[in-house]
């Protein structure tokens, strides 16, 4: 089915009915309680919260928060995407990419020139994301080796790729090792 779908900025007027999406999506409160807290996280900011909607109506959401580059050669300004979520009856429509390019391309746009996902292999390398370890990007927590490939990153500013690597640090509320499980 197509609809009429708007990628904006969310407000905090938006709340309810992105926390509806995440529980639809992932079946539980986990993802709503985490976007809560990065939300109101200082150590979060700048963030970036889209989401898609059918008119007043969050179909889907994305949040990018601030990360950082540890012994990198230089300061980078990067963000991890998490969550992504697509309500079940808006999944497959294509959505969830159109909401990962918009972020991308608002996020390269205030200068963002890495962003980091711990993600499905088969989905975000669709959508230009590739594996990180081997270009030096270290997650902020041990990923399993068979889950290796789902820590992946975007160069946003191509002159970054292959010149920088480093321990990637995020937001206090995200810094818990029960996030960093594929």
């Amino acid at each position: 089915m197509q609809r009429n779908i708007d990628i904006r900025e969310t407000s905090e007027r938006d709340l309810p009915g992105v926390i509806a999406v995440l529980r639809d999506a992932f079946g539980s409160d986990d993802e709503a309680r985490l976007v809560t807290a990065l939300l109101e996280d200082l150590t979060a900011q700048p963030c970036l919260s889209l989401a898609a909607c059918s008119g007043d109506s969050p179909l889907a959401y994305i949040l990018f928060t601030r990360a950082s580059l540890s012994n990198a050669r230089r300061a980078v300004s990067a963000s991890i995407l998490a969550p992504l979520a697509v309500a079940t009856r808006a999944q497959g429509q294509g959505i969830g990419g159109r909401l990962i390019a918009g972020g991308l391309n608002r996020l390269a746009e205030k200068g963002t020139e890495l962003v980091f996902v711990l993600g499905y292999p088969d989905y975000y390398t669709r959508h230009g994301f590739r594996p990180a370890a081997p270009l030096g990007f270290v997650a902020p927590y041990p990923i399993p080796e068979k889950d290796a490939d789902a820590w992946m990153v975007q160069a946003l500013n191509t002159s970054v790729t292959g010149t920088l690597q480093g321990q990637v640090s995020c937001a206090a509320s995200l810094d818990r090792p029960e996030y960093w499980q594929e």
